[in-house]
């Protein structure tokens, strides 16, 4: 699957706008009440991830969450990580 231009990712954004395109990557952050619902929230996103075969980058602060998207295989954002965002943002 090939990078998608910066135009293409301009347009994709407009579908996803809670993530942000940030140092190539597809970014968001994901705010919860306590370190509890953070973890339960990751071990979602990993069953997510796992069915997709694709999977993000992870930092977890307490009560934070910080997901980042790329395709390194493919050397940028592809409609792959698009995808799972979408898929990540039905969890909530």
């Amino acid at each position: 699957m090939p990078a998608l231009s910066p135009a293409e990712i301009t347009q994709a954004l407009i579908q996803l706008p809670d993530w942000q395109l940030n140092d190539g990557l597809l970014n968001r952050t994901f705010d919860f009440t306590d370190f509890r619902e953070a973890m339960s929230f990751v071990n979602s996103v990993a069953g997510v991830a796992e069915r997709a075969g694709h999977h993000p980058d992870i930092d977890i602060r307490y009560n934070k969450v910080k997901l980042a998207l790329t395709s390194h295989d493919a050397g940028g954002i592809t409609e792959k990580d698009f995808s799972l965002a979408a898929e990540v943002g039905k969890i909530l």
